[in-house]
């Protein structure tokens, strides 16, 4: 759904301007070196994301919406569920309730 954030930025958060963080002689030079200078140092926790769900005209919070439909043919009435795409407003972020792991951050997890 979204890209991660070395890929993003062209730039690996995580890592020291010495090792492999863009120096001089990587791809872009002394714009590389001093953007990964400029560069706050990220911590390896995310704390928010973005929300998958929406909001209708009511409140309501769901990841779709339906309405239900009466369509007669040949004389059956039938009920046939259409799906709602107007007036649907975005959860926006979203406080995680435990802090996870970021993306990019390299951690091997093994069981002991």
């Amino acid at each position: 759904m979204g890209t991660s954030g070395s890929k993003s930025r062209g730039l690996w958060p995580f890592a020291s301007t010495a090792a492999g963080g863009g120096g001089a002689e990587g791809p872009g030079g002394q714009q590389a070196l001093a953007r990964a200078r400029a560069a706050r140092a990220a911590a390896p926790f995310v704390f928010t994301r973005r929300g998958s769900m929406y909001y209708d005209e009511d409140g309501d919070l769901a990841h779709e919406f339906y309405e239900e439909t009466i369509v007669t043919k040949n004389g059956r009435k039938r009920a046939k569920l259409k799906r709602i795409h107007k007036n649907l407003i975005p959860q926006g972020i979203v406080k995680l309730e435990h802090p996870r792991i970021h993306v990019d951050f390299p951690v091997i997890i093994c069981e002991v």
